[in-house]
């Protein structure tokens, strides 16, 4: 058993879980230390979240926490989202991908050291 993968999966699962975006997680432990190429981390991932994100969204059922009038919504245009990245990630290709993905989490990490959180979030 490699324990590497054991780790990442089980830090993937854990940040899925709490709704933070495990992915990123697994997708890098793929890509960097498992030569693991762009789009076929990506569809791993995606793999992945299903049961995560299934075991998610009942737990958080149970406690009463989802609102589903704004929930459907927002997983129907995921749906779609995700489907229409498929195909336009096909077209574009691996490489670009990559650098997209590359620079959109070099942006998301600057901005969050620049934002100020709001007191009691």
């Amino acid at each position: 058993m490699n324990i590497g993968a054991l780790l990442a999966g089980l830090m993937s699962g854990i940040i899925g879980g709490m709704g933070l975006g495990g992915g990123a997680v697994l997708i890098i432990y793929l890509t960097v230390f498992k030569n693991v190429e762009q789009l076929r981390a990506q569809g791993i991932n995606l793999l992945f979240f299903v049961p995560i994100a299934t075991l998610a969204v009942i737990i958080y059922s149970f406690k009463k926490q989802i609102k589903w009038r704004v929930t459907l919504p927002l997983a129907i245009g995921g749906l779609i989202g995700a489907i229409g990245g498929f195909f336009l990630t096909d077209i574009l290709g691996g490489n670009f991908t990559s650098k997209l993905f590359g620079g959109f989490l070099i942006f998301l990490g600057i901005k969050e050291l620049f934002t100020k959180s709001k007191k009691g979030t």
